[in-house]
């Protein structure tokens, strides 16, 4: 028998629970306005991008140049499943010279940047229904508990901490638990954890782990440190290994290029942990084919192993990061002393500067600003100032804090962006 096609038969098809259940993106919603009212002609102030503008910050000279030669030398056919060894040899060289830690390759496992890792991970030391404790505001771990069908056990975390989790905050909750995540410096944020509050934080995990039998789960950390290497002023990055040795049997890092070397999109990342975890991972992404390309490992790899060069391209790089963040910060700061709603956490690491804009209840040309969502709109649309409020990551609805991400800032144009934000701020009510 003949069926005919009708496009709408189709349009209430159900998929998978995982598909009809997974949330939308607030910052892909803020991205498509943006992208509406640039193309319109308007002058936005995009600080949403969690990205580098490469005509501004461009990768290491270096490490094109041997992108470009692995290339010419045709390395572009499948690499190794955990990553070619030279790399996997230069990165644990890399951590050991920067960090003190010490990991055999068989402890390193390469991916196409972080996502894949991370998800890796998840499916690795994730049952569905298994505890996953994770903090709020903070990049995916929300959607990654989602897809891996993990119980959520969301701490918020508050700005006199600078918006990182404490030891207080997560003792009640790491009985039973799968996986802590933790990230230092801190997507969305841009605050690092202390080294005493880590150093506790460690040892509840290694408490947690005594106390299970032989045969249970252990507590697993993903100790998420993509931004380690950008830390500014007196700022120290810490990690759980170097505090506390034991914590290397429980702590898989996540870590790459992507945001040390303004290199999002060459796609090399990497995971240290034990072996046996590390190995689940790679048999799991041997099946995903979440490779990073063979010439751009091969040009990591060379890159890694040259520490002269690293040491001049993170020197600029950084001042140039750490100028636009205190540029941002200090109008904030000469804002909120003139009287308006205003705050901002002094920069600590990474590309992203915390702000507060405590404007619901003002009044814009007669309009109540009656929820956050509606303070947000308004920024975009009149002050022409994009950012991403923390309910994107997790925080509540009414929460009044931003990221601000300087990675494709123009430093000529933050005194333009504060002057405008004045502007809007004055009229209102």
């Amino acid at each position: 028998m003949f069926y005919p096609y009708h496009p709408s038969s189709f349009a209430m098809t159900r998929l998978s629970q995982l598909a009809e259940t997974l949330i939308g993106s607030e910052i892909v919603r803020l991205g498509n306005q943006i992208s509406a009212r640039i193309r319109n002609g308007e002058k936005i102030y995009n600080y949403t991008i969690g990205d580098f503008d490469p005509n501004i910050f461009p990768i290491p000279w270096e490490l094109e140049a041997g992108i470009i030669d692995s290339y010419q030398h045709h390395y572009s056919n499948y690499p190794p499943g955990e990553g070619v060894m030279e790399l996997r040899q230069a990165v644990a060289q890399f951590i050991q010279e920067r960090e003190g830690l010490t990991y055999d390759i068989s402890e390193i496992q390469i991916a196409s940047g972080g996502r894949p890792l991370i998800y890796a991970l998840f499916r690795t030391v994730v049952d569905p229904g298994d505890k996953v404790i994770y903090a709020v505001p903070s990049w995916n771990n929300n959607h990654y508990v989602h897809m891996t069908g993990g119980a959520h056990c969301v701490i918020e975390a508050l700005p006199e901490n600078n918006f990182m989790p404490t030891a207080a905050q997560l003792e009640p909750h790491m009985q039973g638990a799968a996986l802590l995540c933790l990230c230092t410096p801190q997507n969305p944020t841009g605050t690092t954890f202390s080294q005493e509050e880590l150093k506790k934080i460690c040892d509840l995990v290694l408490a947690e782990n005594k106390r299970r039998g032989p045969e249970e789960k252990k507590l697993y950390v993903m100790f998420d440190q993509i931004y380690f290497t950008l830390t500014y002023g007196n700022t120290q990055h810490f990690n759980p290994v170097s505090l506390r040795p034991e914590m290397k049997a429980y702590t898989i890092f996540i870590d790459g290029m992507s945001k040390a070397f303004a290199a999002t999109g060459v796609r090399v990342g990497w995971s240290l942990g034990p072996a046996n975890v590390i190995s689940k991972m790679k048999a799991l992404l041997s099946h995903i084919g979440a490779w990073a390309p063979m010439a751009e490992q091969k040009a990591a790899a060379g890159f890694l192993l040259q520490p002269d060069a690293i040491n001049t391209f993170l020197t600029e790089f950084k001042a140039r990061l750490e100028e636009r963040l205190w540029a941002v910060y200090q109008g904030i700061i000469a804002l909120k002393e003139n009287g308006y709603a205003l705050d901002a956490i002094t920069p600590q690491a990474a590309i992203y500067l915390t702000i507060r804009m405590d404007l619901v209840g003002k009044i814009y040309q007669g309009r109540k600003l009656e929820n956050q969502g509606m303070v947000t709109d308004l920024l975009l649309s009149e002050a022409k100032l994009a950012l991403v409020p923390f309910y994107a990551f997790g925080a509540s609805p009414d929460s009044p804090w931003y990221r601000l991400s300087v990675g494709t800032s123009k430093t000529e144009e933050i005194p333009e962006m504060l002057s405008k934000l004045e502007n809007f701020l004055a009229k209102l009510q």
